[in-house]
């Protein structure tokens, strides 16, 4: 790419990855989804380094992962400290961006953008830290439940629909604020939903673009309870599964609510684009689209994310811009990736940023090189006792924790995550191999012990502050009112010159 290429990067979230083999499925009613990755490098077998929101996205935004950073939960504190790619852009001189969530907890509410255009969805604070010396503790108010499941469906709005119903129409703003060249900069904006995130409520019109079809039922049936992994119980027990009765057709309803949710994405990134098209950045914008973990959707019985299945885990990611060639990229990589490739294709002379990251570029790939690096995975949030790590290395995919019987795939020959390997004679190799990768990469004894510290100072300190005068962290967006439209510090023929695209006689 030429240097000052924009870059317009779209995140949503709990999108689950199973459902972009190749740009959307097919029975998917994306249009726009599906012209992009029609001009983007494709990744078949993207992972999140964590499946959880703001762990998933610290690593997102730093190239590092969550274990590394501190960033244990969707509580923990993103260090303002720690360098990410939209410092990275703003240091080479580019006009930084966020319209959306991106869940970062703590004081420090822009980690490099130079404006935020929104609020977030969720809390700032520590308030949803959990408590490793509690093991097997339920916090109703805020953990996830199959309330979700029962109660999915239409409806004209909901809390995160007016959420990413703002997003958009700020992000549309900004595009053409970019676009009107008051600014001479080139620009980086990311553009971050909270759909298709559960509940799974979605308006009339994208529910009733759901086609019938096998997809409306999940591809593994429930286990019982008791046959499921020690891990899986424990995500079952979070969600309070013996609070509700599931009928087949709350499952139903959840996965159609789910898949109408990606249209309603779907039409807004569409609108999105539009603008960028409608004020001529189209040639000199890549664009990317991914999302921070995925949704198990029912498969086995599990809903949500926090395990390391390929519902769960694995996540769409399209890179497209000029120069890009499209091709679909078969090597498991991670979003953990993203910064260093998008300081590469920048042109972004970043090593001093680059140092700072374990993430690798995906331009060999995305040239049509194998990769063949292994992707980590962690975990040590809500329905964990300790933390859980993964490996995928080729088609193989390694689960382990110190508390847990370890799981062992291969995903070539058994692409559902039915017969764990570990254990088997015939397997021991590759068993060894990948455990051998886990203690290459963590102290696990260290990690827990790096948990549970975190985990105490957080909550004495949320307690603390929740005496008296509370102040939160979150977000408020400034909107300058004085500084818009028209106002009598301004000169009415500037304004309207400046704000016209195209200017009056640029035809």
């Amino acid at each position: 790419m030429t240097k000052g290429t924009n870059f317009l990067i779209f995140m949503v979230d709990q999108l689950n990855g199973t459902l972009f083999p190749d740009g959307p499925a097919e029975w998917m009613h994306a249009p726009n989804l599906r012209r992009l990755s029609e001009v983007s490098a494709r990744f078949a077998n993207a992972y999140t380094p964590f499946p959880l929101c703001a762990p998933a996205r610290a690593s997102f935004m730093s190239g590092r992962l969550p274990s590394e950073i501190g960033v244990f939960d969707n509580a923990a504190e993103f260090g303002s400290d720690i360098p990410t790619f939209a410092h990275m852009f703003r240091k080479a001189g580019y006009r930084t961006c966020l319209s959306g969530k991106m869940h970062f907890v703590g004081a420090d509410q822009l980690h490099g953008f130079e404006e935020r255009l929104t609020t977030d969805v969720y809390p700032a604070d520590y308030g949803w830290t959990p408590d490793y010396r509690l093991p097997g503790e339920r916090i109703d108010w805020w953990y996830h439940n199959l309330g979700s499941v029962k109660s999915a469906g239409v409806a004209e709005t909901t809390h995160q629909l007016e959420y990413d119903d703002e997003v958009a129409h700020h992000a549309i703003r900004q595009v053409h604020e970019f676009g009107r060249g008051n600014d001479e900069r080139p620009w980086m904006m990311v553009v971050s939903f909270t759909h298709p995130h559960d509940p799974y409520v979605a308006r009339r019109k994208f529910w009733d673009m759901q086609k019938e079809g096998e997809h409306l039922l999940p591809t593994v049936k429930a286990f019982a309870y008791d046959d499921q992994d020690p891990h899986s119980k424990r995500i079952f027990d979070a969600n309070d599964w013996r609070s509700y009765d599931l009928t087949e057709m709350d499952v139903v309803r959840s996965r159609r609510g789910y898949f109408a949710n990606i249209s309603y994405i779907d039409e807004k990134v569409g609108e999105i684009m539009a603008a960028v098209d409608a004020m001529q950045q189209t040639d000199r914008t890549a664009v990317v689209f991914l999302a921070d973990h995925g949704d198990m959707l029912g498969e086995r019985g599990l809903w949500f994310k926090m395990h390391f299945f390929e519902g769960s885990s694995r996540v769409p990611l399209m890179i497209s811009g000029p120069g890009v060639e499209p091709r679909l990229v078969a090597d498991p990589v991670s979003i953990m990736d993203v910064p260093d490739t998008l300081a590469e294709l920048a042109d972004i002379p970043g090593e001093e940023f680059r140092q700072c990251t374990n993430g690798s570029s995906l331009l060999p790939e995305m040239n049509g090189q194998s990769g063949g690096r292994p992707v980590h995975v962690e975990y040590s949030a809500e329905a964990s006792i300790a933390p859980l790590v993964g490996v995928r290395s080729g088609s193989l995919k390694f689960i382990h924790s110190e508390v847990d019987p370890p799981m062992l795939f291969d995903l070539s020959r058994d692409p559902h995550e039915l017969t764990n390997l570990a254990g088997m004679p015939e397997h021991a190799e590759a068993q060894g191999r990948l455990a051998d990768l886990v203690a290459e990469k963590w102290d696990l004894q260290e990690f827990d012990s790096a948990v549970r510290r975190s985990q105490a100072q957080r909550l004495f300190v949320y307690e603390a502050l929740r005496n008296g005068h509370y102040y939160p962290w979150d977000y408020q967006p400034l909107q300058k009112a004085s500084e818009r439209y028209m106002r009598n510090h301004m000169n009415l023929n500037e304004v309207e010159s400046r704000n016209r695209f195209p200017r009056e006689h640029d035809g």
